[in-house]
């Protein structure tokens, strides 16, 4: 089962659960340039420029989460390739799995800005710059 939680709700997850892991499905270039939740561990879904499928997500997440019942909270920009990652993982087994919504920008506002209505960074969540 996929569950849904803001990024407040998925910060006092993890800190409530030390056990839960925060993969991190963003490009390279964003995970870097635009910044970080701090320990989540990033395994692209998709790779610019050509944002093709990483044929090797699921497989990646097994290296580093082996057991399958622990808590996985997925992160993307704004919540949709998250959730594409997240049924990728419930198909292949993983019991716990959290989308993050909102993301780590947000939406986009009337002036196409991220940032500015809600995500992980609006919130004041910690974070930092790779």
């Amino acid at each position: 089962m996929i569950e849904n939680l803001n990024p407040k709700q998925s910060w006092a997850l993890l800190q409530d659960n030390p056990a839960a892991v925060m993969i991190d499905v963003r490009t390279a270039i964003e995970h870097s340039f635009v910044g970080c939740p701090p320990n989540s561990i990033h395994i692209p879904w998709k790779e610019f420029p050509d944002m093709q499928l990483n044929a090797l997500f699921v497989a990646q997440v097994e290296e580093k989460v082996s057991d399958k019942s622990i808590p996985i909270l997925l992160l993307c920009r704004s919540g949709v390739r998250s959730v594409a990652a997240a049924k990728a993982l419930e198909e292949a087994g993983f019991e716990k799995l959290i989308n993050i919504v909102e993301g780590f920008e947000g939406a986009l506002d009337e002036e196409k800005h991220r940032g500015n209505i809600d995500g992980w960074r609006f919130h004041g969540l910690p974070w930092e710059q790779g």
